[in-house]
């Protein structure tokens, strides 16, 4: 029998500082949120961003 598939979902990276959401990914359903640092347009500057479901 075939295993069913795991499904992606939608995330958002939010900025920490800012609160503007840069960037959206697909991640697999489950696990730790993530924390990534990246660019944030509106301030220039690398900043940590973590993820928010919409």
């Amino acid at each position: 029998m075939a295993k069913g598939k795991k499904r992606l979902e939608v995330v958002h990276l939010v900025c920490q500082e800012t609160g503007d959401m840069n960037y959206t990914l697909r991640k697999k359903s489950g696990g730790e949120k993530l924390k990534v640092k990246k660019y944030s347009p509106r301030l220039r500057k690398h900043t940590v961003h973590v993820e928010k479901k919409k």
